[in-house]
């Protein structure tokens, strides 16, 4: 004799716990929050000197460091005086960004004399160097 099974609703309502879905959103929140960066200048840190006139840095520049021996960065990354123009030709080909240097208080003059240079070479209309305000 066959057997016959029945498919009956089970004795207990099926839940979905939810709570283990809310930790693995709120994980993927705190790992998102953490890891942004809210940096507004990023690359190599100066001491730059202080100004009465100085305002604030737009949000879309070209922002070249130059620290105390010389070196010259973009983005972090030392880039050289040999780098400043091809960037600086780079980036403005869409429109023209604003240049702005930030000089070490202990830099040379010259070198930052260079800098500018470069960057009005490689097509920056305004090119502007960055303090602290004093």
């Amino acid at each position: 004799m066959k057997s016959r099974r029945t498919l009956a609703e089970p004795d207990e309502p099926i839940e979905m716990n939810l709570i283990p879905l809310i930790d693995i959103i709120m994980f993927l929140l705190i790992f998102f929050i953490s890891t942004t960066s809210f940096i507004e200048e990023p690359g190599v840190q100066v001491d730059k000197p202080q100004a009465a006139s100085a305002k604030q840095l737009e949000k879309n520049s070209i922002i070249f460091a130059v620290t105390p021996d010389g070196k010259i960065a973009y983005g972090g990354k030392e880039i050289g005086l040999g780098g400043v123009r091809p960037t600086v030709k780079r980036l403005c080909a869409k429109e023209a960004l604003p240049v702005v240097i930030q000089a070490d208080e202990n830099s040379r003059s010259g070198m930052v004399i260079r800098v500018i240079d470069e960057a009005k070479l490689g097509g920056a209309k305004d090119v502007s160097l960055a303090t602290d305000k004093g």
